[in-house]
């Protein structure tokens, strides 16, 4: 009977081990994630974003959610297609993507569509695709907003001049946009023009300086993304004899707020965009659930001399971490 109790106990106290080594296995979801180019901190804060949400989340849900980050070296919107392309080939569960160049991907993106799987794009929308989702701004109002700081620094009068990027890219189209019909608004100040560039800070330096040699009446600068602030010493002006906004507050654009040769930087949700673009695609392949609306605009964070320290403390969470 001794030897029969003993037995009994022993099963009993392999049972649990014995069930729980015929359970189903953890759930894996695979994301793919593409933004514009590598290296640019905008992106790395918006996969590190990505990258925490999924831990976060796995350990909430009790599955596995890996990024697979799939960006090209530099903008390439056909890369990005192909990529699209690449990963669905590959099972993947979910893509983010934030497009380059919206008609470019807008096949890619709806042929994943087709195939169950769920699109969100970020600053860098493509409207007349079937994304689920798109995170980023009101691009429009953003450039509306960059002219209206603009104005007020000029105290509404003065020669400016705007620098944009890509100029296939929905996002910037949409600002420069607003830049320019915010300038209407001011009887006192000449828009001298918009110009565009490669998205790469030695090719943004070379257009300012190109347009302040034939323009040098300009008193005040728009940039409606921060490119040219990435390099050291590229506003050549003393600090403060031409007044500047930029959109975006990434770490090396804040060394020209401390030197006073920027007055006001703009800065998106970067980290935010990746940490809720795999949340939106959790809640949609995991729980089956729906978000909320199809655009998901987030506010703009002033950063001046006043709080650009305590700003500056944002980026030892949001760049990757060695």
């Amino acid at each position: 009977m001794k030897l029969l109790s003993r037995i009994a106990a022993g099963i009993a106290l392999l049972l649990p081990t014995a069930i729980a080594s015929f359970a189903a296995p953890q759930k894996t979801y695979t994301l793919g994630m593409i933004a514009k180019s590598q290296g640019n901190p905008f992106f790395e804060a918006s996969r590190v974003g990505a990258l925490d949400a999924a831990r976060d989340l796995g350990a909430k849900y009790g599955i596995t959610v890996k990024i697979d980050w799939r960006t090209p070296n530099e903008e390439d919107a056909q890369k990005q297609a192909d990529t699209i392309e690449q990963l669905l080939l590959n099972g993947t569960d979910g893509i983010i993507i934030s497009c380059s160049d919206a008609k470019k991907v807008k096949d890619s993106i709806n042929k994943a569509v087709d195939q169950g799987v769920p699109v969100v794009t970020y600053s860098g929308d493509a409207k007349e695709s079937r994304r689920m989702t798109a995170l980023g701004i009101d691009d429009f109002k953003c450039g509306e907003q960059t002219m209206d700081e603009l104005a007020r620094l000029l105290n509404g009068k003065g020669v400016v001049a705007a620098i944009d990027g890509n100029q296939n890219a929905l996002n910037l189209q949409q600002r420069s946009a607003g830049f320019q019909s915010a300038a209407k608004k001011f009887p006192g100040i000449v828009l001298r023009g918009i110009y565009y560039h490669k998205e790469t800070p030695q090719d943004a330096v070379a257009k300012i300086e190109e347009v302040m040699q034939a323009n040098p009446e300009i008193t005040g600068w728009g940039l409606l993304g921060g490119w040219p602030l990435f390099t050291e010493n590229a506003l050549k002006w003393p600090p403060g004899a031409i007044k500047c906004v930029a959109v975006d507050a990434l770490p090396q654009e804040l060394g020209y707020v401390r030197s006073g040769h920027v007055q006001l930087l703009l800065s998106q949700d970067v980290y935010g965009y990746g940490y809720k673009s795999v949340e939106y695609l959790i809640n949609k392949i995991h729980l089956k659930k729906n978000p909320p609306s199809i655009v998901d605009n987030s506010s703009l964070t002033p950063v001046t001399r006043e709080n650009v320290e305590a700003f500056a403390k944002n980026w030892e969470k949001w760049l990757p971490r060695k």
